[in-house]
């Protein structure tokens, strides 16, 4: 059986947006086909912020290989062997948060890549194949081609070093996360500050010269998205599930009631 691709991977090879959904508080494989179904690409299925467990995450990213989403885990920075743990059962994709120099976001791809390109155990079930997979050397080298390797970019530091960092081997995504960015920089809030714009644009630049992709999150206002795209940012997370979902539940709340006022 032929491993299953990598929809956001491949959206961004080719220089189209892929948007991601959040899922903090969704704990059941259903909601990779819900996902789908309103046009994201992969799931933000979220260690960090998070309650989910690992073995929640594994359910719904195998579950998401065959509901034509990719699941994608992110993980704390400290926690590289949840991360293996997580590609091991389902995943096909890591973000690491708050990676600030080169050497961070070489460790983090040293861990999640099998060798030559890094130092990952082989080892756990070959959900991407649907149980037969290749012989190993052919299962490494095709899962390393499919993996997705985001690191976050969430502090002036981190930007000082965009050049450095987008030139690791192995890392696919710096991913801004603006929220973390405008407090780091004393700017709470302002996703649209002058300093938040010179760091995207620094970024765009890096990744281009390296052959990246920006990563966009903490961006919901709409002109500011817009914006942000312009500049470059392909890997886009679209929004968290409770976030949306209390959106939605306002908006069809708001539409009843008004109905007899």
């Amino acid at each position: 059986m032929p491993i299953v691709q990598n929809i956001a991977l491949s959206r961004i090879r080719e220089n189209r947006l892929a948007l991601g959904l959040g899922v903090q508080i969704s704990r059941g494989p259903a909601i990779g086909a819900i996902a789908a179904a309103a046009g994201f690409h992969w799931l933000f299925i979220d260690l960090e912020h998070g309650a989910t467990s690992l073995d929640q995450a594994s359910t719904i990213s195998i579950a998401a290989l065959s509901q034509g989403v990719t699941p994608i885990v992110r993980v704390c920075k400290d926690a590289l062997h949840e991360a293996t743990r997580a590609l091991d059962n389902g995943a096909l994709g890591i973000v690491v948060p708050h990676v600030d120099t080169a050497e961070e976001a070489a460790a983090v791809a040293r861990a999640l890549r099998f060798p030559p390109l890094g130092a990952r155990s082989f080892g756990g079930p070959a959900y991407a194949y649907g149980f037969r997979a290749p012989d190993p050397a052919t299962a490494q080298r095709e899962i390393n081609e499919q993996l997705l390797v985001c690191v976050m970019i969430e502090t002036p530091e981190a930007v000082a070093n965009a050049e450095a960092i987008a030139a690791v081997p192995g890392v696919d995504v710096l991913m801004i996360g603006t929220s973390d960015l405008t407090a780091s920089m004393g700017v709470p809030g302002q996703i649209g500050h002058a300093e938040i714009q010179a760091a995207y644009a620094r970024l765009a630049q890096a990744c281009a010269r390296h052959g990246k992709v920006v990563g966009m999150g903490g961006v919901y206002d709409e002109h500011w998205a817009r914006h942000y795209i312009g500049v470059g940012a392909r890997f886009i997370l679209g929004g968290s599930d409770h976030a949306l979902l209390l959106a939605g539940l306002r908006a069809r709340a708001g539409f009843l009631s008004g109905l007899l006022e």
